[in-house]
């Protein structure tokens, strides 16, 4: 069981920054990545960002350069810098956790979401 409660969005102006955060808690050491993923209304679910147990990090194109993932072991918290922010990335974004089963998969966990609008 691990549990995730998502803080950080919220309405800026484009070129504006938010920073969102992840608090896990439960399990925790059985998660094996983290991530970020993004939802528009009528549109498929998006990942974002992630990053291993080992710091490596992916981003998708759309992002990079302006978004950082980051975690911080202490706090079991994953953070996701966005800078430079565009009206195209206005969207629910919900952490995710992803935890290795015996047989092989994973499971997920989910966040509530919090809404990031940018306005033009």
């Amino acid at each position: 069981q691990v549990q995730l409660v998502e803080s950080g969005g919220g309405l800026v102006q484009a070129g504006g920054s938010l920073r969102l955060s992840c608090a896990a808690s439960g399990n925790i050491f059985s998660i094996n990545a983290m991530a970020w993923y993004r939802q528009v209304p009528g549109k498929q679910r998006e990942l974002v960002a992630a990053i291993t147990s080992g710091s490596t990090t992916n981003y998708v194109d759309s992002v990079k350069g302006r978004f950082t993932i980051s975690r911080d072991n202490a706090k079991n918290t994953v953070y996701l810098q966005m800078n430079s922010l565009k009206p195209e990335d206005t969207a629910v974004y919900y952490c995710n956790a992803k935890r290795a089963v015996p047989g092989g998969g994973y499971v997920d966990y989910w966040g509530q979401g919090t809404q990031v609008t940018v306005s033009s």
